[in-house]
Parts: structure tokens; C-alpha cells; sequence
């Protein structure tokens, strides 16, 4: 008979009146977590049962625990015992009792920070939160009921990417499946557009003078149709179901002036597509009223798919360098951070195994950092990005909405005004009851600036401000009480421009922060890629670049 005492000592009663005394040490481990410095916790997994209240108290008290500035990789309280190693901006901490063997727990933990940067394309809170639970897998495979287990990095990954032949022929069945319904499904659609055409033609008359354009042009009119504004339908046009072609966003209208009246619908056509009666008497009402009317105008099927078109490149890499700027009011840099990320796309998975091969523009304020996976000393010396071990490609494919791998990212902050692309100059002067705004902007010549607009809050207004004086469009925004100022581009010929607007009397902290977006197509790093290198010999793949610079946060506050 087994009889527990306490200190985990069991009594093992035998023949004859014999005791035996055995002392169990119960040595395991008993979380492996990923928290940040903040001590919000990323990961945690548990090899022994607790409660979720137990493990997260344990979790919360290691952040207040642990130190600055001191060289420890572990921290004990009454009952546990913390051993950590900071990764980045982030902890992988492992929680043992007191009795575990803490060289075991260090080999343990040097073990698990190998793994972290194998699945985690980044080691920040992002990119650990979506490769949770193949981390959780990996940390598994490590340790079994609260012990270590004897195993590589590259066992742990050779079990982690075990596949099942039965679920491959699962898959391509179900996906068969789905295939086959899709198509009866497209047959079916068509069949009935056909006859919904054909008992058309049979109800009235006046379409069998349509015969003359084909039946195949009447269904690709159906299907591409975008209803026009206006009231403009029919078959006047040789183009189709009178699409609109033109869709004005910004007025650059000035008050005062009158408004367009609708036109009156053609008679005699055989359908009108449009808005009903009722419907343009009210905007009409409306118009008269004061109120800027911005029609709804649906985009055409075209565009839309034109907008969603697939990556065709074998290979492409995205340079995107996203800034947040605070500009003050009164002149000078409150805030100047730019980020840059280098992603690479790849649709093949016989490209996968390649090198890349860039060329910096040699900005001394910009600092590079390579992926944990990448060759540090390949990218330093020669300007190459490849992965430590050469034998493993790079991931393949489109997932979701996914820009593709990060490879390269880069940080510039700075005060410096001189290197603003665009600066906002705003001066609203009070004269009886009413408030002058007089804006200007001045861009720098190291940039031509795409689909500027620049964003100015105004007081609740009973009607659209006076716009008198304008370089480029202008478009207000009733709802939220903004005037949006647009430029289409800013290029030499226009580097500085103006507009002036008058509102009622209102103090001039009302017309701040002023927002601002536009795009760019070079960059502050001037990155380029020069070569693709294949590691497994053949002319290198063919690629693309695309090269932008966007807005995050601009601000004039």
C-alpha cells in the first residue's frame, strides 16, 4: 500500500512488516510562455493541469520580479522559480517548481529560443500572435508532461511537417467536389439569363429590333452594367446600358453659384435605368436647400476586377516606407519616423530557393535590420538577402490579403525639417463675423506626390464654406464637418499652392490637426533590388518591383 506524506515523501509498506522510504523529487516544468515587457502574455502553454486563474496570476507577477540592468536568467519566489531569456522586446520564460534541475531548465530554454524565430516571422507581438499555434506544436514536441525530451531543432520541424497521404487525397477529392458544383452552377446561371432574355424578347415587341446587336452582346451588357447618374439609361448609347464613364469626387464648384438642374430622362426608349422619380425630387429638394449632394456612383464591374488582378511575376518585392509625421502649426518637426519593410512574393515553388540581391541609396539616418531568419554577415559584406540555411526555401504563395515575407526592415527618425516632403502652412484671421483660412503648402523637391489631400477640420456649419480661392479641388464633407482639399499630383510645376476659404467667425484652434495622405513612387532608403540568384543553378527567375511611399500618420497639429 502507497501512503503520500508530505515533502513528497511515499511510505511503501511490504512483507513482514518492512518499510521502505522512497523520496520522490517531482522535477517539471511547468509553463513555456512568451510574454511581452509590458507583461501581456502571447503564448502560454502548460504541461501540468492548473487553473487558467493560477497561470495567469504566475504570468502577472514575473514582470515585477525581474530586474533592470541585472545579468540573471532567473528569478525564484516561495513556490516557483522563473527562468527567462528576452528576445527583442519580448520574454520566452519558462515557469518550473524549485526542485526542477536548472541547467536542465537552461538547455531546455536556449532549446525553445531556437524555435521561436523558425516559426515566427517576426519577433514582435504581431507576428507571435499568428504563428501561436505552431508554436504551441513546436513547444510540445520539446516537453512531455513537464521533462524535456531529447530531440533537434531539426527532429521538431520533421515532426511539426509531418504529412498524411490519406488527408492529401482528402483534400484533392473535396476540392474536385467544389470544382464540379462550381461549374454546374455557372451552367445553370447562364441557362437562366437566356431565358430570361428570350421570354424578353416574347413579352415586348420593341426588343426584336435588338436582334440586329447579337445575343451575346445583350449579356455582356447585362453583366458589365453600371447604372449611370442621372437618369441617363436606355439603349441611346452604342456603348451598352449607358455607362458612366466619368466620376467626379471633388467639387470645385464655389458658392453661390447655381446648381445643375437634373435632366429630364429621354422618352421613347425601350428601358430606363436610373433613380425613381421620387428619389431625385427629394436631392432636388435638397440642392435648393444648400446642401452638397455627392451622388452615389457605382464602379464598374471592370474596375473592380482590375483592382483585385492576381500577381503574374514569378516574383515580386514590395518597398513600402510608411511615414508619421507631426508637424506644428507654427513652424518645425514635432515628430519625423519613417518605417520600411522589403516583403518578397513568391507564386512558384520551384523559385523558393533564391537569393536577393539589393543596393541601398546610402542614407546615413536610415538603420537596417534583417530578419532573424536571414544571413546577417551575407547582407553586411556583399548586400545579399538570403536565409541561414540555404537548403530551406522561402515560403510560396498568396495567402489571404498577405503582402508577402519580410525580408529587409529599415528606421529613420529625425527633426530635421528640410527632409518633410510637404509642409502646411494654415493662417485663419477673424474680420467682423467671419474667419478668413488662408492655406498654403510647399513640397520638397526630392518627391513628386500622387493623390494629395489634405484634410481641414471646420465648426458645425449650416451650409459648404465659401471657397474663393483654390489650386486644385475641393470636396466638404457635411457629416463630419471636414474640408478636403485635393491635388491629383505635385510635380515641378507645382510645388507650392493655395487656397482660401471663408467660414463664420470661429476661433482658430477649431481648424486643427489638419490631416494629410498622398503616395510616392521613390523613397527615402532608395532601395532597389539588381539581381535574383538562384541557388540551384539556371537563369534567375523573372521578377518585379514596386516601390511606394505612403502616408500612416501626417499630421499639423
Amino acid at each position: 500500500m502507497i501512503q503520500e506524506a508530505p515533502g513528497s515523501i511515499f511510505f511503501v509498506t511490504l512483507k513482514h512488516s518492512v518499510k521502505l522510504f522512497v523520496l520522490y523529487w517531482n522535477k517539471v516544468v511547468l509553463a513555456a510562455s512568451i510574454v511581452s515587457k509590458t507583461g501581456k502574455v502571447l503564448v502560454s502553454r502548460q504541461f501540468v493541469d492548473m487553473t487558467r486563474i493560477r497561470i495567469e496570476g504566475l504570468l502577472a507577477a514575473f514582470p515585477k520580479l525581474v530586474g533592470t540592468g541585472k545579468q540573471h536568467t532567473y528569478v525564484e519566489t516561495e513556490n516557483v522559480r522563473y527562468v527567462y531569456q528576452p528576445v527583442e522586446a519580448l520574454y520566452l520564460l519558462l515557469v518550473t517548481n524549485k526542485q526542477s534541475n536548472i541547467l536542465e531548465d537552461l538547455d531546455t530554454l536556449r532549446l525553445l529560443s531556437k524555435l521561436v524565430p523558425e516559426y515566427a516571422y517576426s519577433l514582435d507581438e504581431e507576428g507571435i500572435c499568428k504563428t501561436a499555434f505552431e508554436l504551441i506544436f513546436a513547444f510540445d514536441e520539446v516537453i512531455s508532461l513537464g521533462h524535456k525530451e531529447n530531440v533537434t531543432v531539426a527532429q521538431i520541424k520533421q515532426y511539426c511537417e509531418m504529412e498524411s497521404h490519406e488527408e492529401k487525397l482528402h483534400k484533392m477529392v473535396m476540392q474536385s467536389k467544389i470544382n464540379e458544383t462550381k461549374d454546374v452552377m455557372k451552367r445553370k446561371a447562364s441557362e437562366i439569363d437566356k431565358s430570361k432574355i428570350e421570354k424578353g424578347r416574347v413579352d415586348k415587341g420593341g426588343f426584336m429590333s435588338l436582334q440586329s446587336m447579337g445575343s451575346g452582346r445583350i449579356e455582356s451588357s447585362f453583366s458589365d452594367m453600371s447604372i449611370s447618374d442621372g437618369g441617363s439609361g436606355g439603349f441611346g448609347s452604342s456603348s451598352g446600358f449607358g455607362l458612366s464613364t466619368d466620376i467626379e469626387s471633388f467639387s470645385s464648384k464655389s458658392k453661390g453659384r447655381p446648381p445643375s438642374s437634373a435632366t429630364a430622362p429621354p422618352k421613347g426608349l425601350g428601358m430606363q435605368l436610373g433613380k425613381s422619380q421620387k428619389t431625385n425630387q427629394f436631392l432636388e429638394s435638397l440642392k435648393a436647400e444648400g446642401e452638397v449632394i455627392l451622388e452615389d456612383v457605382q464602379p464598374k464591374a471592370g474596375q473592380s476586377r482590375s483592382a483585385a488582378l492576381p500577381l503574374t511575376d514569378p516574383i515580386t518585392l514590395t518597398v513600402e516606407e510608411k511615414l508619421n509625421v507631426m508637424l506644428k502649426r507654427d513652424g518645425g518637426v514635432s515628430n519625423f519616423d519613417l518605417q520600411g519593410t522589403l516583403l518578397l512574393q513568391i507564386l512558384n515553388q520551384e523559385d523558393g530557393h533564391i537569393q536577393v540581391q539589393i543596393e541601398t541609396g546610402g542614407n546615413p539616418g536610415i538603420l537596417f535590420k534583417t530578419h532573424p531568419n536571414m544571413n546577417k554577415e551575407l547582407f553586411s559584406n556583399e548586400n545579399i538577402l538570403g536565409l541561414k540555411d540555404p537548403n530551406r526555401p522561402f515560403p510560396t504563395g498568396q495567402t489571404g490579403d498577405a503582402a508577402g515575407v519580410g525580408l529587409l526592415k529599415w528606421r529613420m527618425q529625425s527633426t530635421d525639417e528640410s527632409i518633410v516632403p510637404l509642409t502646411i502652412n494654415c493662417w485663419p484671421s477673424v474680420s467682423g463675423n467671419d474667419t478668413y483660412v488662408s492655406i498654403e503648402y510647399e513640397a520638397s523637391s526630392m518627391f513628386d506626390l500622387r493623390s494629395v489631400v489634405i484634410s481641414v477640420p471646420l465648426p458645425a456649419l449650416r451650409e459648404a464654406p465659401n471657397v474663393r480661392q483654390i489650386d486644385g479641388e475641393w470636396r466638404y464633407d457635411s457629416r463630419n464637418s471636414i474640408l478636403e482639399w485635393s491635388i491629383l499630383l505635385i510635380d515641378h510645376s507645382n510645388r507650392s499652392g493655395s487656397m482660401e476659404f471663408v467660414v463664420p467667425a470661429a476661433d482658430s484652434s477649431v481648424f486643427f490637426p489638419i490631416s494629410v495622405q498622398f503616395s510616392a513612387t521613390n523613397t527615402f532608403s532608395d532601395l532597389k533590388v539588381l539581381n535574383i540568384i538562384p541557388l540551384k543553378g539556371g537563369s534567375p527567375p523573372k521578377y518585379a518591383q514596386r516601390t511606394q511611399l505612403i502616408t500612416d500618420n501626417y499630421q499639423v497639429v
